[in-house]
């Protein structure tokens, strides 16, 4: 025997709904397949491309053109020392950096002999291009071997003199990094509160459109509203399925988050994710608000959509949405206040970030996510339900 929750109207709708869209199998790729596992993936190949890449090359000899290196034999014999390979400078240094032939060229002054032997400071050049992302790590590593080379003939110059080398270092600078390697793990994650957002908006998208402005569309939606049941009912029945695709998505992203971030080189690096069973969940539930919102808010475009094409722009301009708060807090990061978590998406993106920091969420902060953010969905659902009892709903415009 069904149970009554069975033979409810909004069930049948329902079923109804999750049957026919499984059907298509154009909306099961773009919204359980192509949407929650291509961000994930594209994120773990860029990243785990990157690191290597730095990796290998930190590890590697860097090769280091050297113009005037006569002028210097110690300063180059020491450069020598720091896994950095000399070799001879080319004539048109600048010429090699702009066309890319050479990342850093260092170039010692003609008088460099002469300044050192006063006691000068002795100039030496490094030239590079600071607007080209290889050339960074080049020319720190040749920037601290210059550093260190500075530092270690002041110190003997001082002792010459009898005077210690203390007496130019008047502070004795201590770091105490408190981040650990959770939290430092979590910087390669700045895009993880949109990608799972966006998993939640993209999941239910083509079944909200398929559901208003597609039944509209295929003169279907008119014999389901002229039935005696409830039209809040028939909309109750529909979002929940759009909802049942989101959430669908989001597990999907969510596992594909966590299978691939361990594989990751990060742990060569000492860093470490925290996406374990219990981090996984309360994600789950921070997102759920977010689930509700945007079923809420897609179904009510699409219902207000004139068309099918129209539902889609609209609902594909609608996705950017979730990139606003994480856009804001790259370029402006800012302290977490309690009344953040009175808005959503914000709300959602700085949990995120506390979660895979391994920071708590306390009870406040949970209350007013989950409750500001069904709150919010709850008026959007109700405007929708009075959409629906428009007779122009079921019209094809």
């Amino acid at each position: 025997m069904k149970s009554p929750a069975m033979k409810s109207p909004i069930w049948t709708i329902f079923r109804k709904e999750v049957l026919e869209n499984l059907r298509d199998r154009k909306t099961v790729m773009n919204a359980l397949i192509v949407g929650p596992l291509l961000g994930p993936v594209l994120f773990a190949v860029m990243i785990s491309t990157v690191l290597t890449r730095e990796m290998g090359r930190a590890d590697k000899p860097l090769e280091l053109p050297v113009i005037g290196a006569e002028q210097a034999p110690n300063l180059v014999a020491f450069i020598g020392t720091r896994n950095i390979k000399i070799e001879d400078g080319p004539e048109d240094p600048v010429a090699a950096i702009k066309s890319q032939d050479e990342e850093v060229i260092l170039r010692i002054g003609k008088d460099y002999a002469k300044s050192w032997g006063e006691g000068e400071p002795a100039e030496v050049e490094l030239i590079y291009d600071g607007s080209r992302q290889d050339t960074e790590q080049s020319r720190r590593r040749v920037e601290d071997a210059l550093k260190a080379y500075e530092q270690q003939v002041g110190a003997l110059r001082l002792i010459s003199r009898g005077v210690s080398p203390l007496v130019v270092r008047p502070l004795s600078i201590v770091d105490r990094d408190q981040a650990s390697d959770v939290a430092r793990g979590a910087q390669f994650l700045a895009f993880l509160p949109y990608m799972l957002i966006l998993g939640a908006f993209m999941g239910g998208m083509y079944l909200a459109i398929d559901t208003t402005a597609g039944e509209r569309e295929r003169q279907s939606l008119e014999p389901l509203l002229a039935t005696p049941v409830p039209r809040g009912q028939i909309m109750l029945g529909k979002l929940s399925a759009t909802s049942a695709f989101a959430i669908g998505s989001l597990l999907l992203t969510l596992v594909a988050f966590a299978v691939l971030l361990p594989q990751l080189p990060l742990t060569k690096l000492g860093l470490k994710f925290n996406l374990g069973p219990s981090v996984f969940l309360q994600l789950l539930l921070a997102l759920a608000p977010v689930i509700l919102l945007a079923s809420s808010l897609q179904t009510l475009i699409a219902a207000n959509a004139k068309s099918y094409r129209e539902a889609q722009s609209w609902l594909g301009l609608f996705t950017m949405v979730p990139l606003i708060p994480t856009m804001i807090m790259m370029v402006v990061p800012v302290k977490t206040q309690l009344w953040m978590f009175a808005v959503p998406l914000l709300a959602q993106h700085h949990a995120i970030m506390r979660l895979v920091r391994a920071e708590g969420i306390n009870g406040t902060e949970w209350a007013m996510l989950i409750g500001s953010g069904l709150a919010i969905a709850g008026i959007a659902a109700a405007i929708t339900a009075r959409i629906y009892h428009r007779e122009s709903l079921a019209v094809s415009a």
